[in-house]
């Protein structure tokens, strides 16, 4: 029988379709195993075709026309545009204010033919300290509430250029799924004086059944009512409200993304993904209730109407399921 689960953070509900049960191999989707591509804007030698970086690691820092290993970039048509007021409006009951914000593309290595999943572990790092320098120094501006960062990966998951590549985007508000988690959280903490995201990782290591994979810092998980197949979070183990490198290091969490990403193109042939990070605002980065945390989602079913009708997501693999499949693959 179908089960319905509750996300135990933010209250939605989801249908895990048991009698639709899909094993890896029942999922169609395009593989994004990489190709030789015609011309591609983020390759080297064709950096004038993008705005002016702005920032990059190169293979020996500060020397003349050294080889850069990452770019970032303004986005060439960004969501929001980084000059101007916001200048908040009402018409009536509704609220408005220019676009102002940062929209940035982050090239994580010059190789067009490798991805996060299969780049040495160093580049794999360099791409979380991008991230992170980028928000610490968006972080500066007044006008700006957070940066959400996120990778869409192959053309079903929202990628326009093979090449691999994420983004950020810097808002002036708080993202209103971010700040369902954050009030959510709050509320938690004030019922138990605990974080709910900590009381997780305790009982899902504790379980083992949604457990994906862990190291000494991290843990990855089937989170218990997942939208769609194969969604896998990766929480760290210790309470840590903001995104940040632990003890000064990426090396682990680089090592269990990894991990989890290369998992997932063994058992589904390298399908679309998207995965997101969500932090805590920066008018709130050092709290005891909210947990950071990457969100990743296989592109392996679609939103129709049902869904959008009414909030809930039909999932065909149990979580359980999914965590076993991940945690035999051979990588």
């Amino acid at each position: 029988m179908p089960e319905l689960r509750k996300d135990p953070i933010v209250g939605r509900w989801v249908i895990i379709s048991v009698e639709r049960g899909k094993r890896p191999s029942d999922f169609a989707s395009p593989s994004q195993k990489r190709k030789i591509a015609g011309f591609c804007p983020f390759c080297p030698g064709n950096e004038y075709t993008t705005p002016e970086e702005i920032m990059a690691f190169r293979t020996q820092e500060g020397k003349e026309g050294a080889e850069w290993t990452l770019r970032v970039v303004p986005n060439k048509f960004p969501a929001l545009q980084i000059h101007g007021e916001l200048d908040k409006t009402g018409e009536g009951l509704f609220d408005k204010m220019n676009g102002v914000g940062a929209h940035e593309v982050i090239i994580e290595t010059s190789d067009h033919m490798s991805s996060l999943a299969t780049m040495p572990l160093k580049g794999v790092e360099d791409v979380l300290w991008a991230y992170d320098l980028r928000i610490n120094d968006l972080k500066k501006d007044p006008r700006l509430k957070y940066v959400l960062v996120f990778k869409n990966e192959g053309e079903a998951a929202g990628a326009s250029l093979e090449h691999t590549h994420s983004q950020l985007i810097a808002l002036p508000i708080v993202p209103k799924i971010v700040r369902e988690e954050i009030n959510a959280s709050r509320h938690y903490y004030d019922m138990k004086e605990r974080c709910i995201f900590c009381d997780v990782v305790d009982q899902e290591s504790g379980d083992g059944r949604r457990v994906v994979c862990e190291n000494e810092h991290y843990l990855a998980i089937a989170p218990f009512a997942p939208r769609a197949p194969f969604e896998t979070w990766i929480l760290p183990k210790e309470h840590e409200s903001a995104f940040q490198p632990h003890g000064k290091s990426f090396a682990k969490l680089a090592e269990i993304l990894q991990r989890v990403l290369k998992q997932l193109d063994k058992l589904l042939d390298v399908p679309p993904y998207n995965f997101m990070i969500h932090t805590s605002p920066f008018t709130d980065e050092t709290n005891e209730y909210y947990h950071w945390h990457i969100e990743v989602m296989p592109k392996l079913t679609k939103i129709a109407g049902f869904e959008w009708g009414s909030g809930f997501y039909i999932n065909p693999t149990p979580p359980e399921v999914a965590a076993k499949y991940m945690r035999e693959a051979q990588i």
